[in-house]
């Protein structure tokens, strides 16, 4: 049997002229196993239409009915998949106008001309029912397709949750395993093999971050989260920059790198930092597709108004039917070439991202397999700029020597504290550390520091809440309060300014960052 649900939504509303009427419509169609409901009026039938109808059955006369335009809202007012149909029933058509207007006003309608057989007007219920059941199916369809995206939509906040964790939760650890390289780096007397040793460490620990920064990528890129710090910046630079990130790679490889670039400066509006990405990602590309000892070229161009970039390798190649897939998230040409260098499938994806936020583009070209890759990046160049312009671009990098700072850094985790503490004295300054918020407070008014390095996910007492405590406190005003924590995202970011604090650090955190934070002192 069916479900009360079931029938009521397979109703055949009737609006009857008489009582005798509605009795003969209702005995009619309950023979034929059709569910049947009479109505005496048109509220009535408004109210019963928003329990459940199949359909609608009625004659001239309720068209005619001064009632009748709220039935025709009523109607109006259906969902989108909803079709109600309507059977009506006329004598002698066209002799009433006001009906035949209404008439017109109705979607959905099949009209039987008086006096009608039992056979005809079933037959024409029945197939109304039928274009019911398939709006039925239509509806179901929708509501299955909201639950699962409303499905998807939790899953990848689960996702974007889980990979915010895991990225801090590996970036804890990492952070007093980066500090302790740097400060053993540092240790005097080292022979020529620790030296190595350092080198190769300090290579895998940036490696283990890149990989952690790709997994955020991943659901930065999917969520349309990548945020842009546009500026006037020289192409050259940018490339010079991303360089420097790639040289190790490049080196370990035994590659020979040629570099040409323009003589004079071309000015782009951008990132400097995601474009030096994208060039980055895609001499590391290069590097990782290209046996030893091969070449690898990067050429800069400047023509109609346009900046081209051109990545250039003589290595593996890209088949012909992947040609159109190595942007593709995830996609790899060789899977375990790309497995043994661990690479996540996302840096192509990423690089044509960046690069359509930057209102340019990106190509791919190979001859095939073991041919060769050629990769070009096109993006608008500003117009030239004057050569006070172009000095001003340059003022302020000089360096800057380090003054002696009282410095409070507070953490939980011991080792992280320790570490990093290690390393501001390592480089001249005095330090005192604090393993919760509450003693770091304590300590903050007996050190009285210039600037504190605080966690945020501390138990007790949050870092945000050790950056209001400080900030409440006349006396630590002008303190510098640095953010250091395992988290990363924009969002974390700004809460971290909103809360008080001057700067965020991301875990682990190299002595080049703390030294830029520092100089603001």
């Amino acid at each position: 049997m069916p479900s009360d649900d079931t029938r009521l939504d397979e109703r055949v509303l009737v609006v009857p002229v008489t009582r005798r009427d509605g009795d003969v419509t209702q005995g009619l169609l309950q023979g034929q196993g059709i569910a049947c409901c009479i109505c005496d009026s048109i509220p009535a039938l408004i109210a019963e239409m928003e329990r459940g109808a199949g359909a609608l059955l009625f004659t001239e006369a309720t068209l005619s009915r001064p009632d009748m335009p709220t039935l025709s809202s009523a109607l109006d007012r259906q969902p989108a998949w909803s079709h109600l149909p309507v059977v009506v029933l006329i004598r002698n058509a066209g002799s009433s106008p006001a009906g035949n207007r209404m008439l017109e006003l109705l979607d959905n309608v099949t009209v039987l001309d008086r006096p009608v057989s039992t056979r005809s007007m079933i037959s024409a219920v029945q197939s109304a029912l039928r274009d019911r059941r398939n709006q039925y199916r239509i509806r179901d369809q929708i509501e299955q397709q909201k639950r699962a995206e409303q499905a998807l939509m939790l899953a990848d906040r689960r996702k974007d949750e889980f990979l915010a964790t895991l990225a801090h939760e590996l970036r804890n650890p990492l952070a007093p395993i980066r500090t302790g390289l740097q400060i053993l780096s540092k240790t005097p007397g080292a022979d020529a093999q620790t030296r190595r040793l350092y080198e190769i460490m300090e290579r895998q620990m940036v490696q283990m971050v890149k990989l952690i920064d790709e997994l955020l990528e991943i659901s930065r890129i999917s969520t349309g989260k990548v945020v842009l710090h546009k500026e006037r910046t020289d192409m050259r630079n940018v490339i010079r920059v991303a360089l420097e990130g790639s040289q190790p790679m490049v080196d370990a490889a035994k590659h020979t790198l040629v570099v040409t670039l323009t003589e004079q400066p071309v000015w782009v509006y951008g990132d400097p930092a995601r474009l030096a990405q994208v060039v980055s990602n895609l001499v590391n590309n290069a590097a990782k597709y290209t046996p030893d000892r091969g070449h690898i070229a990067v050429r800069m161009r400047h023509d109609d108004g346009q900046v081209k970039v051109i990545v250039e390798d003589n290595g593996v190649g890209i088949p012909e039917d992947m040609l159109h897939q190595v942007f593709d998230m995830f996609a790899q040409v060789n899977r375990t070439l790309d497995r043994a260098q661990g690479g996540l499938g996302i840096g192509l994806a990423l690089v044509r991202r960046l690069m359509e936020l930057h209102g340019g583009s990106v190509q791919a070209h190979s001859a095939g397999a073991d041919r060769g890759s050629c990769f070009t990046l096109t993006m608008p160049a500003l117009e030239r700029v004057g050569a006070d312009d172009a000095r001003t671009e340059g003022a302020g990098d000089g360096a800057h020597a380090e003054k002696r700072l009282r410095v409070l850094v507070i953490d939980d985790n011991r080792d992280a504290a320790e570490t990093l503490s290690m390393l501001l004295e390592a480089h001249g300054h005095d330090t005192h550390r604090a393993y919760n918020g509450r003693t770091g407070l304590d300590e903050a008014s007996d050190f009285m520091p210039q600037a504190v390095f605080c966690d945020i996910e501390m138990p007790g007492m949050n870092g945000y809440e050790v950056a209001a405590a400080l900030r409440r406190d006349p006396r630590h005003a002008p303190a510098l309060l640095i953010a250091v924590t395992g988290r990363g995202a924009r969002e974390d970011q700004r809460r971290s300014l909103d809360a008080g604090f001057d700067a965020h650090l991301t875990k682990p955190v190299g002595y080049d960052a703390v030294r830029q934070v520092l100089s603001r002192l």
